[in-house]
């Protein structure tokens, strides 16, 4: 892999020679400002490892899932339970899939009952665009940030107009999509409206039957924006979230999925309300928001029953910013923040609620220099009522060395993952007993790299080096009755590796991007000091994407290939070794699409073009070659 994309970067370099020596002039792109803490900042100026998957690119790849958009992202492993809309992990720079934050239009996402956010619910709808951030975040974000952050913006209506949008599509294994959005505003507002529903029959997951598991999401989003003066803005979100998906057992004996009537059907809500005013000419800003959650989950299983939760989180926040910035040639920003969390979780196998509360302040320190050097750093106190508080801390630099087309980029800092309710007050008390004594999870980890930008910005490749370890990190011992408790272990798990990404814009409709990752993911010593490679992360991953606009740019292909190298897996049977290799797999997609008019568009994608045969989860098969087509329609 590391030779394939060693040669797509020296054949981009040959072919952009001759075609900006035709004098073209770069693409003007708008200066993208992201949320890398309390306060937004423009990318350059970050100095962490940060990815922007625009709803721009989502769209004409004919993207379906989030997941499937974030397996394009240097760092990230995802991991589906078989069809579309099975339980969907992601694990980014080899940590747990409950090391990863994930916020909706400034709402934490994760589930309260496993500590992490099930993929397999998000629709890639009415995205404006996803932030990701790789590394240790909890100082400005909390819990469950160790590894990184997944801020997820929708988009939002522009002032004085009214745009709508309808699609529909269909596809093999059954497969129909139709979606709705309509957006717009007036001198002091703006409002977004819209819904998609997509239903697949879906494959067979399992080898033994011929029964296929299939899919329903229907995804309801809305948010506005009011000025109330000229000062002051309220804001608002709400999303809804119901599903059913179809599920197949595992065997005991030998870990295979079979064929069965099971399923899972789900309902979330997320919402915010926000209030922001500016004061002594924009120098100081403040900012309130109060935001919540209700997840619930219904499981139907033949063989164990059914069983259900339902968990909800809210939060209240605020923080005040002073921008100063009257000296030459630097500017300095202080902030302050207040945070109260409350969780809520009942489990079907339980007879009471659960419930703990977190007080944090945080403050964050920007530093601008020259407009080439900025600093940022912050430090978090957090105060627990159900385990022990934990204090985090954070600092990352970014230098623009100038006329030289160079950014270096470095962070470094401490995170925290809160004990999940399952692992606090237990889940079947014949067979899983919490552990009430649990202690976070703790963190320390640091990156480097330097972005380069070639031929006027026609190429831009960035180099990222990171380390991180895991200290008393929660794992699940058996005692003679196989009876399951959580605890902290000792020693420590440790992730160091490296991400590469590269873009190239030929300025003549061509665009190509591509990503490699080299990570290694190891547990804590065992006996005789050997360290176990942490399941389901690959060492080896990477991605290519190049598109082609032609023909008065109404037309448009693109092509995709994903690639995971090979990994362990776990395996719970009595007949299976404890632990299998999964081979690497490599899969390729193809799409298009055509304006018609300035109306509608038609479209249409191949996933897995060759139909490769492979496994993300051991035991769980995965689609085969699968196809759709659509029409679109703005108005």
């Amino acid at each position: 892999m590391r030779n394939y994309l060693a040669g797509g970067s020296l054949l981009a370099i040959a072919l952009c020679q001759p075609v900006l020596a035709q004098d073209q002039a770069p693409t003007e792109l708008d200066e993208i400002v992201i949320t890398d803490g309390l306060t937004p900042v423009e990318l350059r100026k970050s100095g962490r490892a940060v990815t922007v998957v625009t709803g721009e690119q989502i769209e004409k790849n004919q993207v379906r899932y989030v997941a499937d958009a974030l397996r394009m992202v240097p760092g990230f492993a995802v991991s589906r339970t078989g069809s579309y809309g099975g339980l969907t992990q992601v694990r980014v720079r080899g940590a747990e899939g409950n090391h990863v934050l994930v916020m909706i239009d400034g709402v934490e996402a994760n589930d309260n009952a496993q500590g992490e956010f099930d993929f397999g619910s998000l629709i890639a709808d009415d995205i404006e665009r996803i932030e990701v951030l790789r590394g240790p975040q909890s100082t400005f974000w909390g819990a469950n940030a160790m590894s990184g952050v997944i801020n997820i913006i929708t988009k939002r209506g522009e002032r004085n107009s009214v745009r709508s949008t309808a699609r529909t599509e269909v596809g093999t294994d059954g497969t129909w999509m139709g979606a709705f959005s309509t957006r717009g505003g007036g001198e002091n507002f703006d409002y977004s409206l819209s819904g998609a529903l997509r239903r697949t029959g879906g494959f067979n997951i399992s080898d033994i039957g011929a029964e296929d598991d299939g899919d329903r999401n229907g995804t309801l989003n809305g948010k506005f924006t009011v000025d109330v003066s000229p000062d002051t803005t309220v804001d608002g979100t709400l999303r809804y979230v119901n599903r059913r998906s179809d599920l197949d057992p595992q065997d005991y004996d030998t870990a295979m999925t079979y064929d069965a009537e099971d399923y899972t059907r789900s309902r979330e809500f997320y919402g915010s309300l926000g209030l922001t005013n500016t004061a002594l000419d924009g120098a100081l800003t403040q900012k309130a928001r109060f935001s919540g959650n209700d997840i619930s989950r219904f499981n139907h299983s033949a063989a164990t029953g059914d069983s259900w939760n339902d968990g909800n989180r809210y939060n209240a926040t605020y923080q005040a910013s002073y921008r100063y910035d009257e000296l030459e040639n630097q500017v300095h920003q202080l902030t302050a923040g207040y945070e109260w969390q409350r969780e809520t979780f009942s489990p079907s196998h339980l007879t009471e609620t659960f419930s703990r509360n977190t007080h944090s302040l945080i403050g964050e320190y920007r530093g601008e220099f020259s407009d080439q050097f900025y600093l940022n750093g912050g430090v978090r106190q957090d105060w627990n009522d159900a385990f022990d508080d934990a204090v985090t801390w954070t600092m990352s630099a970014a230098w623009q060395i100038p006329n030289a087309g160079t950014r270096l980029h470095a962070s470094i800092g401490t995170a925290v993952t809160n004990p999940t309710f399952y692992e606090q007050f237990g889940y079947f008390p014949s067979t899983f007993v919490g552990n009430p004594n649990l202690k976070p999870e703790e963190s320390l980890g640091w990156d480097i790299g330097v972005e380069k930008s070639l031929f006027d910005g026609g190429l831009v490749v960035d180099v990222t080096y990171f380390n991180q370890n895991l200290k008393n990190e929660i794992a699940t011992v058996y005692d003679s009755n196989f009876m399951a408790t959580p605890v902290n272990r000792d020693g420590e798990s440790r992730r160091r590796g490296v991400e590469v990404s590269a873009t190239v814009d030929f300025f003549n409709g061509f665009t190509a991007t591509a990503s490699y990752t080299y990570t290694h993911a190891t547990e804590q010593t065992v006996a005789g000091g050997a360290r176990l490679q942490e399941v389901r992360r690959p060492r080896h991953a990477g991605s290519l994407s190049a598109a082609y606009v032609f023909h008065e740019d109404r037309a448009r292909v693109f092509a995709e290939a994903v690639f995971n190298g090979k990994m362990q897996d776990s395996v719970f049977a009595t007949f299976v070794p404890p632990r299998v290799t999964l081979g690497g797999y490599t899969v390729v997609n193809v799409g298009g699409s055509f304006k018609v008019n300035d109306t509608v568009e038609v479209f249409g994608r191949i996933d897995n073009l060759f139909d490769r045969d492979y496994q993300e989860i051991y035991g769980f098969n995965t689609p085969g070659l699968t196809a759709f087509a659509g029409l679109k329609a703005t108005f």
